[in-house]
């Protein structure tokens, strides 16, 4: 019975280490991050708006998938904000990835449609 006990107190301090790790990296997360989203959930617009750090000279691409991983959009970021129409959007999550010129994931996140 000691050692069930033993086994117990081990895997929750594991559960209670990787747990406070994760806000902590949620936290570091959120200060790095080059876009913001906003309204999630969204209805009939969303909009991209991107730090002023953020480096334009890549032409980076902001690429839009459906959950399912159907490609709903790829517009390019010439501005440091981007609205996009949801009108041939459904409801569901969206998954958006901005990228490179040569392709390379910079940032994705995920979004929701609600209607």
């Amino acid at each position: 019975m000691k050692q069930f006990y033993l086994a117990f107190f081990i895997s929750l301090s594991f559960l209670l280490v990787n747990f406070t790790n994760r806000n902590a990296y949620n936290a570091i997360d959120d200060q790095t991050r080059t876009v913001q989203v906003y309204p999630n959930p969204a209805t009939s617009v969303i909009n991209f708006e991107f730090t002023s750090e953020f480096n334009k000279s890549s032409t980076p691409t902001l690429s839009i998938f459906s959950f399912l991983g159907k490609k709903m959009n790829d517009v390019a970021i010439t501005n440091n904000k981007i609205t996009l129409n949801l009108d041939g959007y459904y409801r569901g999550l969206y998954v958006f990835q901005i990228h490179d010129k040569f392709g390379n994931i910079i940032e994705s996140g995920k979004f929701q449609v609600i209607k």
